[in-house]
């Protein structure tokens, strides 16, 4: 994207944010790794390496990936997103888990105790993980200073209104608040599929009384 491009989306981010619409990003299945599983698989002194920022500052995907084993099945080449984490969480959906055999429950981003474990098999070694596997909660990062000019609080929950010939409503939505997010939401690509999203879509979001 040049910078006269990405000039111009951000005005329209800011004007659609501004009329209660927000930015979907579609998530693909993707995992964050610990240091500890991070060199495990790829090696003693090993570095993400950086493929493209993503929307949330700080975050990034890498040029590294690797393959996922459950009961039923495989996946290769599953992206890593950095930076490394304090525990190792493989985001899929729930379509993705049927394919290989594992039930992830839906949870928000860290809450993994009881959830399904894998085989991680990297270029160096594997690592079994005894819990790792959710399916995410759909959420809305969004900056604290947009929160508080427009009543809206950290983990409140609201709902947002898809358009669109397959359009329609989506409730229990986690509002996650900081001054470090940029404003997005972000869902899995069963749902998007569900909405016929797609990331760079706009939703509205629609606080709960």
């Amino acid at each position: 994207m040049t910078r006269e491009e990405t000039f111009v989306k951000e005005c329209v981010d800011r004007v659609m944010n501004e009329l209660g619409y927000v930015e979907v990003g579609v998530s693909n299945h993707h995992i964050h790794l610990s240091e500890a599983d991070f060199f495990q698989l790829f090696g003693r002194g090993a570095t993400l390496t950086k493929l493209k920022d993503l929307k949330q500052p700080g975050q990034y995907a890498a040029k590294e990936c690797i393959a996922v084993e459950g009961p039923k099945g495989r996946f290769d080449k599953v992206r890593i997103l950095g930076p490394l984490r304090s525990a190792t969480q493989l985001e899929l959906s729930v379509t993705d888990g049927f394919r290989i055999g594992v039930k992830p429950p839906v949870r928000e981003s860290g809450i993994l105790d009881a959830s399904p474990g894998l085989l991680l098999v990297g270029p160096v070694g594997s690592v079994q993980i005894p819990q790792g596997a959710i399916a995410a909660l759909r959420h809305v990062h969004m900056p604290k200073e947009y929160a508080d000019r427009h009543g809206f609080i950290d983990r409140e929950i609201v709902s947002v209104v898809v358009p669109g010939k397959r359009g329609g409503q989506l409730d229990h939505v986690l509002l996650r608040v900081s001054p470090n997010f940029a404003m997005e939401m972000h869902v899995d690509v069963d749902e998007a599929n569900g909405f016929s999203l797609t990331t760079g879509s706009y939703v509205k979001i629609i606080k709960r009384g």
